[in-house]
């Protein structure tokens, strides 16, 4: 059977929302349709779409005539790490009892090999797209996909902001730190062990962000 291509407007979507997550836009900047259509190469419609579509997560907002990204406050960052803190160590608490076999850690493992080599390359950028696909490594195995979209969901809310933080050396080491205590958990099926790996994770995570607000 031949697979049907994504609709334009998905791919739209998955493309701002890429933006979103990589720090291209700038809170505060207003997102026009014209603009972003003559950017993209599309007509104005699937933006107003994928738009709409992100403004319903949450994700932008709507000011007048057009869409910005907000700018999240202290409280917005303690509201989105509450849910996290309830979603993510569950999940994993799921992925661990699963036992996964080393071939479905393989894109872990290559993901956090990847974030070692860009930290001792000091390559930021590199280094937050190896921690994407690591994110995208473990919550593949994590079975309730309802589950999934809303981490995902509440992780690209401060993504934005993390890209801002991933080329000071010691915060990838922090991280770098973490994920490899994740890890070690999983592929031991230590569901409690990468509970608390998750657990220091987001709280070194918030703490960070809302240093860099401080300092903003």
């Amino acid at each position: 059977m031949l697979e049907r291509p994504e609709p334009l407007g998905d791919r739209v979507y998955t493309t701002l929302r890429e933006y979103l997550r990589a720090g291209r836009l700038t809170a505060g900047q207003p997102l026009q349709e014209a603009a972003l259509a003559a950017q993209l190469g599309v007509s104005r419609t699937p933006v107003r779409e994928a738009l709409a579509r992100l403004a319903s997560e949450g994700l932008v907002v709507t000011e007048g005539r057009s869409f910005i990204l907000p700018a999240l406050t202290d409280a917005d960052i303690e509201d989105i790490y509450a849910l996290r803190f309830l979603l993510e160590p569950e999940a994993l608490r799921l992925v661990a009892a699963s036992r996964p076999e080393r071939k479905e850690l393989a894109p872990l493992r290559k993901a956090l090999d990847d974030m070692t080599a860009a930290h001792e390359a000091g390559d930021g950028a590199a280094f937050m797209e190896a921690n994407y696909r690591f994110r995208d490594a473990w919550t593949a195995l994590v079975p309730n996909q309802r589950l999934v979209r809303a981490i995902q969901l509440y992780a690209d809310h401060v993504r934005y902001l993390r890209a801002f933080t991933l080329d000071e050396a010691a915060v990838r080491a922090l991280v770098l730190k973490g994920l490899k205590r994740l890890a070690l958990a999983l592929s031991a099926g230590d569901g409690e062990g990468a509970v608390a790996a998750m657990r220091a994770h987001l709280e070194n995570a918030k703490r960070i962000l809302l240093e860099l607000q401080r300092r903003t």
